[in-house]
C-alpha cells in the first residue's frame, strides 16, 4: 500500500511537471504532444485501438420473467448491472458524478491539465494521495479494459496496475475516446460501467440496491450519495461498509454542486441534513433465489438453466452458454403460467406430500408451440441438508420432472402403447385391426429372466386375466390397455418401428442401458411397447401434445421470447416444431386415444378404458392413456385436449423397487383432470379432428412420417 502510494505521488509529480513546464505550449500545441504522447498517439487510427471503448462489453445481468413478462422468477448474473439509457438517469446524478469525479469534464478533450496540476497541489499538500488526475474519460478507459472478457487476465490487470506506462497510454486512449464519443455517451458509459459497492455494478443496479428504485426518480440527497460511492466502494459502503465515510463523501459532492452552481447551497445544505435512509433490495441470483413463497418455481428455472445449456446459439460449450446467460444482459419471458403452476402443485400434494420418499412429478404442455406452462413435484426447491438417511427429500435441486443429471426418469408402462399405435398406422393398418388377444402370448423376442421369459422368448400377459382376451380393436386394445395385442402388434410392425416412433416424438433414453438398446437392439426390443424404459412426464407430455397437434412435434420450450441487451429478439425463444407425423396417422391416434378415458371414438370404437370418468368430470373432450410397470413400481396417467397435454408419473426417485402400488392410479387421474379443467376454465371447448375413414378402417399402403 505505501509503495503503491508514493508510486501514485510520484506519477502525479512527473505529470504535474510536464505540465508545468510546458505550461505556455499548452494552447499552441496538440493536448497529445504536450502530455509526451505523441503525434502518433493522436493521429493513430481508431481501428487500431481496442473495440470495446466504442462498445463497452459490460457483464449485466440477464432477468427471467414468468409468461405474463412482469411477474419476476430471478436473474443470473456474475456482476449486477443493467444498462440504462443516460435519459433515464436523474439530472441530479449526471451532476453528481460529473461534480464529485470530473469537475471540467464538458471542458476538457479528454485529458485534463488542470486537474493534474491540483492533483499535484492537493497530495503535497496533504502528503497522501487524495486526489486523482484521471479525468471520468481516463475512468471509463480504465473501467472498460479492466472487465473487457476479450482481454487476457494479464491484460486486464494491466489495465488497473499504477505504473506510468498506463497511465500514459490511458491517456492517449481518452482522447480517442474523446473523437468518437460525445460527452452524454461517455458519460452513460461510465454511469452503466462503474462500481457503486454493495455488489451493484451501474447507476441502474445501484439505485436499486440502495433506494429500491430506478435511476430517474433519484432524489439530491441519494444521487450525491451513489456519486460519493464511485471512489471507495468497497469501504464507504453503507451497506456493508461506513457508512459514517459514505456520509461524509456525500457531503463533499453536495459541497462541490454548489462550487460548480450546479445547486444552490440551500437546497446542498438541506441535502446534507437529510438521515441516510436506505431502502436496499437484493437482486436474486440463480433459482434458488426464486421467490421464497414461489419455491416450486425453482425447478421449472433449474430446467430453464439446462435448456439454455443446450442451445448453440449461446455458445459452444455448455459453460460457455452459462457464461453468456450470467453476462448477456438478456430478458427472457418464459412460458411458466404461474396459476397453471399452482394448480399442478397443489394437485401433487393432494397426491403425496414432501416428506413423502415417492414423488409425482408432473408437466404441462401446449400442444403446437411446445411451451410448458407448468413443472410441478412434491419437492422443495432447495439446497438445504435432508434428514439423514433421505436423499431427494424433502430438499433437492436434482430434475426430478424434467430428466437431467443423474435423473434418468422412470418406466411409464402402457402409455409407452401410443407408439405401437402411431407405427401400426403409419406402416399402413387401420384403427380396426382385428386380432384374437390371448391371456398369454409367446412372441419372437428374446428375454432373459422375469416372470415374462418362456424360454427365452418374451411372453407378456394382461394385467386383468379376466375379460381382456378375445377379438379387439386398435380403439379396444388402446382403451383396456390389452398387452397381448400390443405385444402381438409390435411383433407385426417391427420392435425397432416402434423404438423409432417414440423417439421422434420426443422421448429421450437417458439410462445408458435403454441408449444402448435402442442403438444396438431396437428390433428385438418387443418389450419397449409396454414402457420398460425410463422417461420422464416432460418428455411423456411433449410426445402426446404431438399426438393433439395433428403430427406437429414442439421440443418441449421454457421460453416465449428472449431479448438480448439490445433489446433484440433472440430466435433461439422461438418455438421448435416440426410435422413428424402424417396428420391423419395423428388423428387416427388421438381417436384410439379417447377410449381409455371414457370419450368415445368418432367410429364408436370405445368400449371401456381404464380411466372411464375422466371425460365426464372435464366436460369437454378428452384423450390420453394409465400406465403402470410390472408390479405397480410405477403408475403414470397422461391425458390432452387440443389445447392442452399433461403427464404425472407417481414413482420413487430414490428406490425404484418401492412399488408405488396400484391406487395411487386413481389420485394421479384426479391431478391430470383437475389441472386441465382449472386450466382450461373460459377456454372454448374444441373437439378432434376424426381421422379419415381409410385410417380407420382400411388398410393402405404405408404413410410417410415425416
Amino acid at each position: 500500500m505505501i509503495r503503491a502510494r508514493r508510486l501514485h505521488k510520484l506519477m502525479t509529480i512527473v505529470l504535474a511537471g510536464v505540465l508545468a513546464g510546458l505550461a505556455l505550449a499548452v494552447a499552441a500545441l496538440p493536448a497529445a504532444l504536450v502530455f509526451g504522447i505523441g503525434v502518433r498517439g493522436i493521429t493513430e487510427p481508431w481501428s487500431e485501438l481496442p473495440a470495446s471503448l466504442l462498445t463497452p462489453p459490460t457483464a449485466q445481468r440477464s432477468t427471467l420473467y414468468a409468461n405474463d413478462g412482469r411477474t419476476l422468477i430471478t436473474s443470473f448474473y456474475t456482476e449486477d448491472r443493467v444498462d440504462v439509457p443516460l435519459a433515464q438517469v436523474a439530472a441530479t446524478m449526471r451532476q453528481a458524478v460529473v461534480a464529485a469525479e470530473d469537475v471540467r469534464f464538458y471542458e476538457h478533450k479528454g485529458v485534463d491539465p488542470r486537474g493534474v496540476i491540483r492533483a499535484f497541489t492537493a497530495n503535497r499538500r496533504d502528503g497522501a494521495p487524495r486526489q486523482g488526475a484521471s479525468t471520468l474519460t481516463m475512468q471509463y478507459v480504465r473501467n472498460v479494459l479492466a472487465g473487457d472478457p476479450n482481454l487476457t487476465e494479464e491484460q486486464r490487470a494491466k489495465a488497473t496496475e499504477v505504473t506510468l506506462t498506463r497511465k500514459i497510454k490511458e491517456m492517449r486512449y481518452a482522447l480517442a475516446v474523446e473523437r468518437e464519443l460525445s460527452k452524454d455517451q461517455i458519460l452513460a458509459g461510465y454511469l452503466n460501467i462503474a462500481y457503486f459497492g454493495a455488489g451493484a455494478y451501474g447507476v441502474g443496479a445501484a439505485s436499486k440496491r440502495y433506494f429500491s428504485k430506478s435511476p430517474a426518480k433519484l432524489t439530491l440527497a441519494e444521487s450525491a450519495l451513489l456519486a460519493g460511492l464511485v471512489r471507495s466502494p468497497d469501504t464507504d459502503d453503507p451497506i456493508n461498509g461506513d457508512a459514517d465515510a459514505a456520509l461524509a463523501r456525500r457531503a463533499y459532492v453536495l459541497d462541490r454542486m454548489v462550487e460548480t452552481g450546479q445547486v444552490t447551497p440551500e437546497a446542498a445544505e438541506a441535502a446534507k441534513a437529510e438521515p441516510l435512509t436506505l431502502k436496499p433490495s437484493a437482486t436474486p441470483n440463480d433459482c434458488t433465489a426464486v421467490p421464497q413463497d414461489h419455491n416450486d418455481w425453482g425447478f421449472f428455472c433449474d430446467w430453464f438453466t439446462r435448456w439454455w445449456s443446450e442451445q448453440p446459439a449461446f455458445g459452444a460449450t455448455a459453460d460457455e452458454r452459462q457464461r453468456t446467460l450470467r453476462r448477456g444482459g438478456f430478458r427472457i419471458v418464459t412460458s411458466l403460467d404461474p396459476a397453471v403452476q399452482r394448480t399442478a402443485t397443489e394437485q401433487v400434494l393432494d397426491v403425496y406430500d414432501v416428506d413423502d420418499p415417492r414423488a409425482a412429478p408432473t408437466a404441462v404442455v401446449q400442444p403446437g408451440t411446445g411451451r410448458v406452462l407448468a413443472l410441478a413435484v412434491n419437492r422443495n426447491y432447495s439446497v438445504e441438508e435432508n434428514p439423514q438417511g433421505w436423499r431427494n427429500r424433502p430438499n433437492t435441486v436434482n430434475q426430478l420432472v424434467a430428466g437431467g443429471g443423474a435423473i434418468t426418469g422412470y418406466q411409464a408402462g402402457s402409455t409407452f402403447k401410443i407408439f405401437a399405435v402411431l407405427a401400426a398406422l403409419e406402416a399402413g393398418l387401420p384403427l380396426d385391426t382385428l386380432f384374437d388377444a390371448p391371456p398369454r402370448i409367446v412372441t419372437r423376442f428374446p428375454v432373459t429372466g422375469g416372470p415374462a421369459d418362456c424360454r427365452g422368448r418374451w411372453c407378456p400377459v394382461n394385467a386383468d386375466p379376466v375379460g381382456m382376451d378375445g377379438y379387439r380393436t386398435m380403439w379396444d386394445a388402446f382403451g383396456r390397455s390389452v398387452n397381448t395385442y400390443f405385444a402381438w402388434l409390435t411383433e407385426r410392425v417391427g420392435a425397432d418401428r416402434v423404438v423409432e416412433m417414440a423417439e421422434r416424438l420426443g422421448i429421450r433414453l437417458r439410462a445408458e442401458s435403454d441408449a444402448k438398446m435402442a442403438r444396438y437392439g431396437a428390433r428385438d426390443w418387443g418389450p419397449f411397447t409396454l414402457g420398460v424404459a425410463a422417461t420422464t412426464p416432460l418428455d411423456l407430455a411433449g410426445a402426446y401434445a404431438a399426438v393433439a397437434a395433428e403430427g406437429i412435434w414442439c421440443a418441449p420450450t421454457p421460453v416465449v421470447r428472449i431479448l438480448d441487451a439490445a433489446g433484440r429478439e433472440v430466435a433461439a425463444g422461438r418455438p421448435d416444431c416440426r410435422q413428424v407425423l402424417d396428420t391423419d396417422v395423428a388423428r387416427g391416434a388421438a381417436d384410439a386415444a379417447r377410449c381409455p378415458v371414457g370419450d368415445q371414438s368418432m367410429y364408436g370404437g370405445c368400449a371401456g378404458g381404464t380411466a372411464q370418468d375422466l371425460r365426464g368430470r372435464l366436460g369437454r373432450p378428452v384423450a390420453g392413456k394409465t400406465g403402470s410397470s410390472e408390479g405397480n413400481g410405477t403408475e403414470t396417467v397422461v391425458a390432452f385436449t387440443p389445447q392442452l397435454a399433461v403427464a404425472s408419473i407417481a414413482a420413487n426417485p430414490d428406490d425404484p423397487r418401492d412399488a408405488v402400488g396400484r391406487e395411487v392410479q386413481a389420485r394421479l387421474v384426479d391431478l391430470v383432470g383437475r389441472t386441465l379443467y382449472d386450466t382450461l376454465q373460459g377456454q372454448p371447448v374444441r373437439d378432434f379432428v376424426p381421422p379419415s375413414e381409410s385410417v380407420a378402417r382400411h388398410a393402405t399402403a404405408p404413410r410417410a412420417g415425416n
